[in-house]
């Protein structure tokens, strides 16, 4: 098994030019929101516990083992970010601007074609064509770059 070190090492390998630095800054974000609003539209029929019983928190809690895996630091704060995520989707619902999946579709197309621009731009593929473990790796080589700007540890 790779270490979170040897991950984010290969992640970045096809993440060196600044714009496509800067599509990945603000598309991983937007891509994992909606995509996790996208998930929470789908009911797991099977547990009927709550509202919150959906494809979306089954998706987080099996990111969040993998993560754990890899660094208890970073899993610590994926585990805050994924709850604010799922905090302004039930706040998205409750204003009923439009429903949810609509919103979240939309942002994920842009999310997308925000990453594939950047790739463009950086000559090189997509890491997740190579891996698709590499698109949970996304946003965290974005909070381990947050971690080491600040000094946190996250071995």
């Amino acid at each position: 098994m790779k270490s979170a070190q040897e991950w984010l090492a290969e992640y970045g390998e096809s993440h060196q030019n600044e714009t496509n630095k800067l599509f990945h800054w603000l598309g991983i974000p937007v891509i994992m929101f909606s995509l996790l609003g996208l998930l929470s539209e789908v009911p797991l029929p099977f547990l009927r516990w709550s509202p919150l019983t959906n494809l979306s928190m089954l998706f987080i809690a099996l990111a969040l083992l993998f993560y754990l895996r890899l660094s208890v630091a970073l899993a610590i704060w994926m585990t805050l970010i994924s709850s604010a995520m799922v905090c302004w989707h039930l706040l998205l619902r409750h204003l009923g601007w439009a429903p949810l999946w609509q919103i979240c579709l939309g942002l994920f197309v842009v999310g997308w074609v925000g990453q594939f621009v950047g790739h463009k731009i950086e000559g090189q593929k997509p890491s997740f064509l190579k891996d698709i473990q590499f698109l949970l790796i996304g946003p965290l080589w974005l909070l381990a770059a947050l971690y080491r700007r600040v000094g946190i540890p996250y071995r």
